[in-house]
């Protein structure tokens, strides 16, 4: 996306900030920025220029925030900011409804089948909601079958399609 100077020159310093915050991806799937993943929460801009990122795990043991906490501060150190805090908050906890539809497009693109539905992260009591087909992100197929509830990370599931036969990984919804 092209960003005139002019835009450049008008946007505030917590907009700045945040587009900086913005361009950092995620360490487990680099096709997705931490804003396309929801994990960014805020950004602060304080006197002299002290920067204060807060992002939110996908679960509370995410082993990827560090990578991240890092990443954020190399992107501001890029952009000549040398006072950055970044805290990490656990609650509320992380949904995967606070995925953008373009990250949602993003992994599909990359190969995951993204999360479908909305969680119940609000609701704790009821029933409980089953996954009855996962689409293929190769052939679009619903003929799938999940090989084991643990993938490559917590957050995704194994899946194989039954036409294809191409394995896949698929975005819990969380």
């Amino acid at each position: 996306m092209y960003i005139s100077d002019f835009e450049t020159r008008t946007r505030t310093p917590r907009q700045r900030a945040w587009q900086i915050a913005a361009t950092v991806c995620d360490p487990e799937i680099p096709v997705l920025t931490i804003e396309d993943l929801g994990i960014l929460r805020d950004v602060q801009v304080a006197e002299g220029d002290r920067i204060t990122v807060t992002i939110t795990p996908t679960y509370s043991g995410c082993p990827a925030m560090d990578a991240i906490r890092d990443d954020v501060k190399a992107a501001f150190a890029k952009e000549g900011y040398a006072d950055v805090t970044v805290d990490l908050v656990l609650a509320p906890a992380w949904t995967t409804d606070w995925m953008t539809e373009a990250g949602k497009a993003k992994l599909r693109e990359y190969g995951i089948a993204p999360p479908t539905g909305k969680s119940d992260a609000a609701r704790h009591a009821g029933p409980i909601r089953l996954q009855m087909a996962v689409k293929c992100p190769q052939c679009s197929s619903l003929h799938t079958k999940e090989l084991t509830r643990f993938g490559s990370t917590s957050c995704k599931a194994l899946y194989v399609c039954q036409d294809c036969k191409e394995p896949f990984d698929y975005f819990k919804v969380l």
